[in-house]
């Protein structure tokens, strides 16, 4: 069997999350469908799909594999496009990551407002509170929030967010406001434990680290805000997490004089000769547009 038109179609199983669905826009049989990913279950020796009579979903292996498959594609579909003499035209798949919060705040706006200006483009994205490895998981652009590492990656600086502690009004009316990092051991705190935060809580570099004692944990941002709007506790999240609500009055900011330097964002790309069209794009296009927000 054609093994690219395999993976091409194991990828459409993964997106529809169904063999039936699948075949439709692909225009082939149901059989057919299932003959290419019993192809490449064999060829891999490995389960690629865990199917129910309800769903179909990817297993491990599957999903790595999957991954690799969108990569390959992809690197072919533009190996193909600049031996045609497209390349300097963007069009085909844009992946991009961005922390979960960030990237539907801001990002999905720029996205769909790109898309709307390259109709040969469709994008494609994945939303991550963790380090992406740009090249195993085939990413074409990152907004990344934090230092960086050294790398063979492009860098381009477009802002700054802060580490804000910040509580609701009603919090402060019962409990009062903390004036210095060591009056925050006397207070309700809720500390988030996602793979970027710290569960101590670091201020200007003359400040040693505050070690807290927490009433709550949250493994996602939403929740530690959530929790912080009712009145029962402070938290601390990154400046963009917490601005609409801040400009609303629902949360107010604390020790601000002693906040540490903000962290800076940058749209990433992996450099090299052939960049593509798309992704020299989309970077130029998310560069201005970030840079405007005025984080």
């Amino acid at each position: 069997m054609d093994r690219l038109q395999c993976m091409r179609v194991l990828v459409k199983v993964a997106e529809t999350a169904s063999f039936a669905q699948a075949a439709r826009q692909l225009h082939m049989s149901a059989p057919a469908v299932t003959r290419a990913v019993a192809y490449l279950e064999e060829t891999t020796g490995a389960r690629l799909f865990v199917r129910s009579t309800r769903s179909v979903k990817l297993t491990p292996s599957g999903s790595r594999y999957a991954d690799d498959c969108r990569r390959i594609l992809s690197d072919i579909d533009e190996a193909e496009a600049s031996a045609g003499g497209s390349h300097s035209t963007a069009s085909g798949i844009l992946s991009i990551t961005a922390p979960v919060l960030f990237g539907q705040i801001h990002v999905v706006p720029i996205l769909t407002a790109f898309l709307s200006t390259h109709p040969a483009v469709t994008g494609r994205v994945l939303f991550f509170d963790r380090m992406v490895n740009l090249v195993e998981e085939g990413i074409d652009v990152a907004i990344r929030i934090g230092h960086l590492q050294d790398s063979d990656q492009q860098a381009n600086k477009v802002g700054g967010v802060r580490r804000v502690v910040c509580g609701a009004p009603a919090y402060f009316a019962r409990h009062g406001e903390p004036v210095t990092p060591a009056d925050l051991t006397r207070h309700v705190t809720i500390v988030n434990t996602g793979s970027s935060a710290p569960l101590d809580w670091h201020f200007a570099p003359n400040h040693t680290p505050v070690k807290l004692h927490p009433r709550m944990y949250c493994n996602t941002v939403d929740a530690s805000i959530s929790a912080a709007l009712t009145g029962w506790a402070l938290t601390r999240t990154l400046s963009y997490q917490v601005a609409e609500h801040l400009a609303a009055g629902r949360l107010r900011t604390v020790l601000d004089q002693y906040e540490e330097e903000p962290l800076p964002i940058h749209v990433v790309h992996v450099e090299g000769r052939h960049v593509s069209a798309k992704t020299r794009a989309f970077v130029d296009f998310a560069v201005q547009k970030i840079k405007a927000l005025g984080l």
